[in-house]
């Protein structure tokens, strides 16, 4: 979890020095910016499969009783 923080934090680092060297559009700027993007949401998948991999099994051997 502390890996997407991170990633999302250098993301918007990058976002907004992004901004401040190019105020106006352009081409690259945005292409940096779903770069940065594409980093975040990789990071995140990575967690997840990283959380089912180590909490799925302790869920299957769980013995849950409902009322």
């Amino acid at each position: 979890m502390m890996s997407v923080w991170t990633a999302e934090a250098f993301n918007t680092a990058l976002e907004c020095l992004t901004d401040l060297a190019s105020p106006d559009l352009h081409p690259l700027a945005g292409k940096a910016k779903d770069v940065a993007a594409a980093v975040v949401l990789s990071t995140a998948v990575r967690g997840a499969t990283i959380g089912t991999v180590v909490f799925v099994p302790h869920m299957w051997t769980m013995k849950v009783s409902f009322p």
